[in-house]
């Protein structure tokens, strides 16, 4: 027991001990520690430092001599000394009474040089590297440019290009920064997949996304570039396709794509799920807020019931709304579609609920990135500015205008809260791309004023100093034409969305036995009246010179007995120069889908012209044109359209007569199968009864469109099948010694195929014509081949 007592004594000491000497050690730990952290130095001294001055350094570190300082404040001084960019390495040191910052100096970089590119140019990548001449190298910066390069390089498609950076020593802190380019071989789209499909085959969804499949002309057009942001704006682009369509409940599965590192090329697959096709059901208006007569607004809605549901009806049903019911007061009114599904009969019945939306107000409007383009270009697209009501719709379309104006490769709004809790602020971020374009084209064409091979050069600025301005100087030859034509166009007229510009011309045109020069000016003004009706007003003063050439030229006496021309065009020439003041209308109605590839939709113009206003015409001429355009398969892609035209001329006042030059002339866009002013009134009196033009014409085509077997969908080809009539009759043209036949209202119809290419040098198509129904003296050309006009 004695033992035990013992121990229990010395384990009670032991413990006792221990109590009062582990406190006493907490407390020297504690002072020690407060006198670390309450240092205070008499000096400071800088060390390393070549090219910054041992000042501005102690400036930056916030620490004083006679001032007290913690550990914290040597780690923000450190931290501060490396956020100037000037400086490798540092380290800050307490030796005594003194505080020692040793710093080593980044160096200086003196060139920035390229090696191995050739696909693209020294500026460019320039442009995208962080490290700058008379900069400061780092090594994280050269990381992050190299990482640049090779993703300039991945948007051309060149996914393996190897990029390495390295520095040349100049002496005295300067190094020259190296980037050695390994370009690689193109990367390739060996094939674009589609999964799950069945309303729409897989070349019509082709067409859809921007994505493309390699193919022969990939190297103009550069769409055949795998890149992960584009296939998930081609994504986007199949919703929005399906959306229209009826399909409510589309959905991408599963986009992929794998690279065959073998031959270098991608395979994309894209799975999908179409789900059922709706129609729109019942279609309601109600409203919440007090005095909205709903029964007033149904006349804004885009929606029908029965009609195929397409998800931008609704968008436009709810821009509508929003903006009558902002024009009528409810600054803050929300419009909400809300949709019933009926899974037994497939529609989708909605309701525009109309409620009264936060008072939420912007305070301001913040634009980034847009280094060139004006502030007043990017605010004008937007219908609410700052101390407006904050609307989502009127934002959202905004950013639709500002990405239609192709100055910009992306364009991200976003909010942030404002300095109130009932503001916020609107920020737009832009992402600019280049909109100068230089274009040489040649091209060959069998019909029109002037057949054969033609060159054309012109240089175009579509935001020409960042104003957002138009601006074009083309000119162009051919075997019988010269063409020059400066363009200028001010979209917001006096800050206004009106369109003004002007347009300087001079053509010259050579025929066989005679030449036409025609030098003028049009100033014109345009004005959208609706979504789909604008309208353009327009003035053109032009004079026009006409002389001999070839058979004609050559009777030096004037005797022009063997010049077979008709005396019409001979009164024309001799009465030589004229001068034209004239003023047009046109309004244009336009629905189409996608103006590059259509598919649906209604596209229609009409102009009245006016001669007479000084000058020597005097005429009223009337034309009319339009073309629907309808889907007759969705699954093969085949696409049927009607087009129908109309014009008319009269002189008045002391001209009843017209010149042979004022009258309509024939041509393919009137019917096909017949040459260039190849049908109606013609002078007997000539050899070769010259056609002499008519007052009135009509025409019709009926025709189909469809995909060519076999052939790629990326390469733009589509043939089709056609059937033309036309009739143009009427003449008066008074020359004495003519003899005017085949002025009577007389028809004419052919049928043909054609081949339409999407090229990279814009739209061309080959049509072959037979003529089913024709007339005396009509001239017959069956071949066909120029640029197409759809519209």
């Amino acid at each position: 027991m004695k033992a035990v007592s013992h121990l229990l004594g010395a384990a009670s000491a032991i413990a006792l001990s221990t109590a009062i000497a582990v406190p006493g050690a907490v407390v020297v730990q504690f002072a020690s520690i407060q006198v670390a952290e309450a240092a205070v130095v008499n000096r400071i001294e800088v060390r390393g430092n070549q090219r910054v001055e041992a000042d501005t350094i102690r400036r930056q570190i916030g620490i004083a001599p006679g001032q007290s300082f913690s550990s914290a404040d040597i780690d923000e001084a450190v931290k501060r000394l490396f956020g100037t960019g000037l400086f490798s390495d540092v380290r800050i040191n307490q030796q005594g009474s003194t505080l020692v910052v040793d710093v080593a100096e980044n160096k200086i970089v003196n060139q920035v040089l390229f090696q191995g590119n050739k696909k693209i140019k020294d500026a460019a990548l320039s442009g995208g590297v962080q490290l700058k001449p008379r900069g400061t190298f780092s090594q994280e910066a050269m990381d992050a440019d190299v990482e640049a390069i090779k993703a300039a390089y991945s948007r051309i498609g060149r996914d393996d290009a190897v990029v390495t950076g390295q520095t040349i020593d100049l002496g005295e802190g300067r190094v020259n920064v190296v980037y050695n380019v390994q370009e690689g071989d193109r990367t390739k789209i060996a094939a674009i997949n589609f999964v799950g499909n069945n309303a729409f085959g897989d070349r019509r969804l082709a067409d859809v996304i921007a994505t493309k499949r390699s193919n022969v002309l990939s190297f103009l057009l550069r769409d055949d570039i795998y890149d992960a942001d584009r296939l998930r704006a081609d994504e986007e682009l199949l919703r929005r396709f399906y959306y229209n369509r009826g399909y409510a409940d589309f959905q991408v599965v599963s986009a992929n794509a794998e690279l065959d590192e073998a031959s270098n090329q991608y395979t994309i697959t894209i799975a999908v799920d179409e789900g059922q096709r709706y129609n729109f059901g019942d279609i309601t208006i109600d409203s919440s807020i007090p005095d909205v007569d709903t029964a007033k607004l149904q006349s804004l809605v885009k929606t029908r019931t029965g009609s195929n549901y397409s998800a931008k009806n609704v968008e436009d049903s709810i821009i509508a709304l929003t903006e009558e019911l902002a024009g009528q007061g409810y600054a803050f009114a929300q419009v909400t579609p809300r949709g019933d599904r009926n899974f037994e009969n497939h529609t989708i019945a909605v309701n525009y609920a109309i409620d009264q939306g936060p008072r939420t107000y912007i305070e301001r409007i913040e634009i980034r990135g847009n280094a060139r383009t004006r502030d007043y270009v990017i605010r004008r697209e937007f219908d609410v500015s700052e101390g407006d009501a904050f609307n989502q719709v009127l934002i959202q379309r905004a950013k639709r205008r500002l990405e239609a104006l192709n100055f910009f490769e992306r364009v991200d709004i976003s909010t942030a809260p404002g300095a109130e809790a009932d503001q916020v602020i609107l920020v737009i971020d832009l992402v600019e791309k280049s909109t100068g374009e230089l274009s040489i084209g040649a091209g060959y064409t069998t019909g029109g004023e002037t057949p054969g091979p033609s060159l054309e050069g012109g240089v175009t600025e579509r935001n020409f100093l960042g104003r957002g301005q138009f601006i074009r100087l083309a000119a162009g030859a051919g075997r019988n034409s010269r063409d020059f034509t400066f363009s200028f166009t001010e979209p917001y007229f006096l800050g206004r969305r009106i369109a003004a510009g002007f347009d300087v011309f001079r053509r010259t045109r050579t025929y066989d036995d005679y030449s036409s020069e025609s030098t003028g000016a049009t100033v014109r003004f345009g004005l959208p009246i609706t979504q789909s009706l604008s309208t353009q007003t327009a003035y053109t003063f032009s004079r026009e010179e006409y002389e001999y050439r070839g058979s004609c030229d050559d009777n030096d006496d004037g005797n022009l007995g063997d010049c077979d021309v008709s005396n019409a065009v001979k009164q024309a020439i001799e009465e030589s120069p004229w001068d034209k003041s004239a003023i047009s209308q046109t309004l244009t109605y336009n629905t189409i889908d996608d103006m590059k590839n259509p598919h649906s939709g209604f596209f229609a113009t009409g102009t009245v012209e006016l001669a007479g206003l000084g000058g020597d015409a005097q005429y009223v001429k009337l034309a009319a044109r339009g073309t629907y355009y309808h889907t007759l398969s969705e699954e093969h892609d085949v696409v049927g359209l009607l087009t129908g035209g109309a014009g008319y001329i009269t002189g008045y006042g002391s001209e009843e007569h017209l010149r042979i030059f004022d009258q309509f002339q024939s041509n393919d866009r009137m019917i096909r199968g017949f040459e260039y002013n190849g049908i109606g009134p013609y002078d007997a009196a000539t050899d070769d009864n010259d056609h002499l033009g008519g007052t009135t014409y009509f025409n019709a085509s009926a025709e189909a469109q469809f995909p060519i077997p076999v052939i790629p969908e990326s390469l733009g080809l589509r043939g089709a099948v056609f059937a033309d009539a036309a009739t143009l009759y009427g003449n008066s043209v008074s020359a004495p010694g003519i003899d005017v036949q085949g002025a009577d209202m007389q028809w004419r119809a052919s049928v043909g195929a054609g081949l339409i290419w999407a090229s990279p040098f814009g739209p061309l198509r080959v049509d072959y014509a037979v003529p089913v129904v024709k007339q005396e003296n009509d001239q017959v050309q069956n071949f066909n081949f120029g640029i197409s006009t759809r519209f």
